[in-house]
């Protein structure tokens, strides 16, 4: 009998050491909670940014209490790779973080993620909506993941239906719904619940929202489609392809075309590329009242003073920007990015011009929690400039498949390499004077020493492991 009772005790003490984070340390006093959202195919074209045109009065009062990143730059523009890379703080290279079916557990296992290391820090971490591509990826990081299903992207049976019965389903879909009916209606509410949960829990939290729109497909309640009128909706200026510009710059818009309705090769007519426009403006509309319903409850439960509110796209998106639909190219459309960060008491609608890069949220978020970031951590803190401090990083590097690209001030060169780092095609734009990229400068004489140079500094910033 005692020999049986001293098995079971050792099974249980070796138990609980497993199930014990090996970094944990004792919660400091006072650590703020972060709110996290993140959105899917986000571009910035906002009204903070310039834009006038997307009616977003949340995200408008979220960031004129934040911080306003005018140049923040995804590290890769596809949501998987992208998810990864921002949640280990690790550059992508030729061999990781590559695609949409990226998991981080797989690519990167050794990395700390930046929930795991608040869980091991005190804090109560949960995964609401799309965070990681993958619903279990990362997944010990978490103390709880909730996730609405995708059929919920449609309103209506009929469209339902056809989601069941073909790959992807209609692009659009508008329906005198509840905003509740679609998915980041029922987020909005899971996150809502949980606010109120955490509210009572003297522990600090890690809360996310992962918001599905505004990507594909673009499903919203009516009342957001009538904020908008289809006539005044025009193609955007740079709606063309120079043959200047080197053509694996360019791409069939794979992702679109999966989608019930749309040509299979070729231009997208007139009538159905404003349509889709016309969803997208609408989807941000959307999502911007679950957002904001999100922030009235962090302020109703008195939560906001001791709450940092962190937002950013997980890439850009091309909307008929170099005849271009979607992500998946290094063109400034898909590479910048959306990112505001509220932090109690520092932050009040400034603006910074400084180049950042999403490796760089990491980083900042422990600084400002007080946590030592792990060794496999490559972004470097934003906090200097949250500070009100000058910036000495002018530059970021992002990447998709062969194309790297370096944004240096206001050049952005893109090399096309094999596995051995040799360029096969490239392309530099000035965006003093050609900010619509257009005017590819990389084959012309005079500007034979600025790539060399430039060739010179992407192998330097691109990261030590890129051709591992």
């Amino acid at each position: 009998m005692l020999k049986h009772l001293i098995i079971v005790a050792i099974v249980l003490i070796t138990s609980c050491r497993s199930s014990t984070p090996s970094l944990k340390t004792e919660t400091k006093p006072n650590q703020p909670n972060i709110l996290f959202i993140a959105v899917d195919d986000l571009r910035p074209e906002l009204n903070f940014y310039g834009a006038n045109h997307i009616q977003s009065p949340n995200l408008d009062m979220l960031a004129g209490e934040s911080l306003i990143f005018n140049r923040a730059y995804c590290n890769i523009p596809v949501c998987g790779a992208s998810r990864a890379s921002i949640m280990s703080g690790a550059r992508p290279t030729r061999n990781r973080f590559i695609d949409a079916q990226t998991k981080l557990d797989i690519d990167y296992p050794e990395a700390t993620s930046l929930p795991m290391l608040l869980k091991q820090n005190g804090y109560k971490t949960i995964s609401n909506g799309k965070i990681y591509h993958h619903n279990d990826d990362d997944s010990e990081a978490w103390d709880e993941i909730w996730k609405a299903p995708a059929i919920w992207d449609y309103a209506l049976p009929e469209s339902q239906e056809i989601r069941r019965n073909t790959h992807r389903g209609l692009p659009v879909e508008s329906a005198d719904v509840h905003d509740s009916i679609y998915r980041d209606g029922k987020l909005a509410l899971k996150v809502i619940k949980d606010l109120k949960k955490l509210k009572e829990s003297n522990q600090p939290f890690f809360l996310t929202m992962g918001v599905a729109k505004p990507h594909l497909p673009f499903t919203a309640p009516q009342k957001y489609w009538d904020l908008y009128e289809r006539d005044g909706i025009e193609l955007p200026e740079g709606y063309v392809q120079p043959k200047t510009t080197p053509k694996q710059a360019f791409h069939s818009y794979g992702e679109l075309r999966n989608y019930e309705n749309i040509p299979k090769k070729g231009d997208l007519p007139e009538d159905l590329a404003k349509e889709l426009i016309h969803g997208y403006y609408a989807c941000v509309s959307y999502i911007d009242a679950q957002i904001g319903l999100v922030l009235d409850e962090l302020k109703r439960l008195e939560l906001e003073d001791d709450t940092i509110v962190i937002l950013w796209g997980d890439h850009g998106w091309n909307l008929g920007d170099h005849k271009l639909w979607c992500k998946h190219v290094t063109f400034e459309t898909a590479l910048r990015t959306p990112l505001i960060i509220k932090v109690p008491g520092k932050t009040n609608g400034q603006s910074t011009d400084a180049i950042t890069e999403y490796i760089d949220i990491y980083p900042s978020l422990a600084e400002l929690v007080g946590l030592e970031v792990p060794e496999t951590v490559e972004g470097k803190s934003f906090v200097p400039i949250i500070e009100g401090k000058d910036s000495d990083k002018n530059w970021a590097v992002s990447k998709f498949k062969d194309a790297v690209t370096l944004i240096k001030d206001d050049l952005f060169y893109t090399e096309w390499t094999d596995d051995e780092g040799v360029a096969y095609a490239r392309m530099l734009f000035d965006h003093k004077t050609d900010p619509l990229e257009l005017n590819n400068l990389a084959e012309k004489p005079e500007y034979k020493e600025k790539v060399e140079q430039l060739a010179l500094e992407l192998r330097e910033k691109w990261g030590n492991d890129f051709l591992k």
